[in-house]
């Protein structure tokens, strides 16, 4: 089946009206491109918004970054913005090879909604905000509330992903990621973890967690987290809380895992936390 029609926007209102007569906007189109080979959802066709220089560019600000949403995971990876969000840089250097880095963007994992997609994971961990453009205008919603389920957004009718806003991590924060996948190259993971930790005398002093792959949305397990508060971050420490964050998840099994083997996952990868803390593996971020 021959792919829609590709419509190319002259700037963002453009993209918008096109949007809303039926296009699907499109950037790097990894994922989309996939789906209709799989037989997905046609749509009318496609509006490219890869070449837009307002959903391209990455903007530092003293409080944080503000991501378009055609910024490739190449180009944010490359941004002297994202160095001082190290917990960015340990997620997107894991998504698929070089090439699906350079084509791939923010807003098309954000648009995919999977909970498999590794660059969600720091969005939940800095409380990032997804900011819209529409019709009626522009709003802006935190992740949390713009990510519904499997391939279901907030987004409206006519409406496209702008841009995404996080903001800089108070400092001391000890960043973590890992996912686990049954094979090594352009791994789709079973169950991923990351983590801002900040410590104080060498107990925890707040932590933030967010699971992939393990529940319809990335998680993030409060109940967990204000259990490792005063905890000093070892393996026999967090051991205690392990079975809690197992039992946190909501899983399901699929073709790659089953349900009790990504809940057994999630658990060994809060003792890897700890183990790479031991070893001095985990990512400092901030002063």
């Amino acid at each position: 089946m021959p792919r829609p029609e590709i419509v190319r926007p002259r700037d963002l209102a453009e993209a918008v009206r096109l949007t809303a007569e039926g296009g699907q906007p499109l950037a790097g189109g990894t994922d989309l491109f996939v789906r209709l080979q799989k037989g997905g959802t046609r749509p009318e066709f496609l509006v490219y918004v890869g070449e837009l220089p307002e959903l391209r560019a990455i903007r530092g600000t003293e409080e944080g970054v503000e991501i378009g949403a055609a910024a490739t995971h190449a180009a944010i990876l490359a941004s002297p913005a994202i160095a001082r969000v190290p917990i960015m840089g340990l997620a997107l250097r894991t998504i698929g090879s070089p090439a699906v880095r350079h084509m791939g963007t923010l807003g098309g994992n954000l648009a995919n909604a999977s909970p498999a997609g590794d660059g969600l994971i720091p969005l939940y961990l800095l409380d990032a905000r997804v900011n819209l453009a529409g019709p009626s205008g522009e709003r802006s919603l935190p992740v949390a509330e713009f990510v519904h389920g499997p391939g279901k957004t907030a987004l409206r009718l006519g409406e496209l992903i702008r841009s995404v806003t996080v903001a800089f991590p108070r400092d001391g924060a000890q960043a973590y990621f890992r996912k686990v996948g049954r094979r090594r190259a352009l791994v789709i993971a079973v169950a991923s973890l990351g983590a801002l930790v900040w410590l104080e005398e060498g107990r925890i002093r707040e932590a933030r967690l967010a699971l992939g792959s393990v529940a319809p949305t990335v998680l993030r397990p409060r109940e967990v987290e204000e259990a490792l508060v005063g905890r000093p971050l070892t393996v026999d420490a967090l051991a205690e809380v392990r079975n809690g964050l197992s039992a946190a998840v909501e899983p399901i099994s699929d073709l790659r895992a089953s349900a009790d083997y990504r809940r057994q996952v999630a658990g060994n990868l809060l003792l890897d936390l700890a183990s790479r803390a031991a070893h001095s593996a985990l990512c400092g971020q901030g002063g």
